[in-house]
């Protein structure tokens, strides 16, 4: 029994029966203890993983990855239960007095944990915007891009498009001379690859045994998917449903594989999880503020591999003979492209309303098919994502540009450095308002 647990009269008999032994008027001499803090920030890390990990199993594709230990997964708990845990761990963080040299990793922690325990809330049934969600999870919100600024972008494709029907028609068969055949693809997807590999490693030290197997899929919500496996592997899924044009294999090449998400994910396990031992890490919530750097870094990754004038000599000399197509028309191709750019910000414009009730499913498609000039079914499978990911739609155009912004900003318009700000921005990864 502990002795503070004792009665009164039963502690002072203790208490003379001690100084009995000891000598009359003697004080016994115990040595000091250093003071021990309670938490430390790998303890956090752990029991942050095992939340997360927790909370992966009231959802089936909360945990993107993870490569952490096996005995770190435990049964499913009620969410009730992990929602005290959660609280509990970030009281613990904020408490925590930490270094300058740990004050990146701790406030990178802290707000993963406070995304995890919003997103608990909505697992449980609560209700919020899609500016909030989008604040909650991913540190950022959306602005405010209205119908006029769309309209001028479509002016400009009328312009470059000119004839009779809908523009989303017309795009639709301006595209078509510019599909990689089926039975090209794969050639033409490794090429790419393979290239924008080769550029990367000339700026980024890769892991030695990094690799990714490379499969093509369909019937998903998505166009590409890095399953990343840990131990610097990948496995690359490319969606099929709809023709793919040849500009998306470098797209998807470098935002899938190098330099992103393949890229990002090696340098965290390297430097972070394996060097560090932060384990924080070695598990990657979907929805959290990580998956605005993942999709903005790989992004902004594509322009890096590929300067424009680079990506135009590589798809003319190598990509369109490897599919078979006729690249005197590229230049208008891009000039179509770079307008339509303009447009990307629709998607968040669309998610906003039809998630916060403002508009139907029947008018959100024919939003997204008049200013994202998709099909019919293209545009129902792009409301399909926004109602499996909801707010995470932001994380392409205002991920990229946010990077953008850090990146340029730093490297001062020197391509070099911009290889190395972007590569230490992946090793050291940071929140959207980190990166104001």
């Amino acid at each position: 029994m502990i002795i503070s647990q004792l009665k009164p009269a039963v502690g002072t008999f203790v208490m003379l029966f001690v100084l009995f032994i000891f000598g009359c008027g003697e004080q016994p001499q115990v040595a000091e203890q250093p003071v021990q803090q309670e938490n430390t920030m790998n303890d956090l890390a752990e029991r942050y993983v095992k939340l997360t990990l927790a909370v992966g199993h009231h959802h089936d594709y909360y945990i993107d990855a993870y490569y952490g230990p096996q005995a770190w997964k435990s049964e499913k708990q009620p969410l009730a239960n992990l929602l005290l845990e959660g609280q509990q761990l970030l009281a613990n963080i904020e408490a925590l007095d930490v270094s300058n040299t740990e004050k990146l990793r701790h406030d990178f922690l802290s707000m993963q944990t406070e995304s995890v325990l919003f997103f608990i809330k909505q697992l449980q049934g609560e209700q919020f915007s899609f500016d909030e969600e989008s604040q909650a999870l991913y540190d950022a919100v959306s602005p405010n891009v209205s119908e006029a600024e769309f309209d001028q972008a479509l002016a400009e494709l009328e312009q470059l498009l000119p004839g009779d029907g809908p523009l989303h028609q017309r795009m639709a068969e301006f595209t078509k001379q510019f599909e990689i055949p089926k039975d090209k693809l794969d050639a033409v997807f490794r090429a790419a690859i393979d290239e924008s590999r080769e550029r990367t490693k000339q700026f980024i030290e890769l892991p030695e045994q990094e690799s990714f197997t490379l499969e093509y899929v369909t019937d998903k919500v998505w166009s590409g998917y890095n399953w990343y496996k840990g131990n610097s592997f990948s496995l690359i899924q490319m969606n099929t449903d709809f023709p793919i044009t040849i500009d998306r294999a470098i797209d998807l090449a470098s935002h899938e594989g190098y330099p992103g998400h393949h890229v990002f994910n090696s340098l965290m396990e390297k430097h972070l999880v394996n060097a560090n031992g932060w384990m924080e890490y070695s598990v990657y919530p979907l929805f959290s503020p990580m998956s605005l750097l993942a999709e903005g870094s790989a992004n902004y990754g594509i322009d890096v591999a590929f300067p424009e004038k680079e990506r135009i000599a590589f798809e003319k000399q190598v990509l369109f003979p490897l599919a078979g197509l006729d690249s005197s028309k590229v230049d208008l191709y891009y000039a179509v492209q770079a307008v339509r750019s303009k447009l990307s910000y629709i998607d968040n414009v669309v998610a906003k309303r039809y998630l916060d009730g403002q508009i139907d499913k029947a008018t959100a498609q024919q939003m997204l098919m008049k200013y994202a000039l998709s099909s019919e079914k293209k545009a129902l499978q792009r409301i399909g994502f926004i109602e499996q990911n909801r707010a995470y739609v932001i994380n392409y155009n205002l991920g990229q540009d946010i990077v953008r912004a850090y990146v340029e900003k730093l490297s001062e318009g020197n391509s070099q450095k911009r290889w190395q700000v972007f590569s230490q921005l992946l090793a050291n990864p940071m929140t959207a308002s980190m990166m104001k």
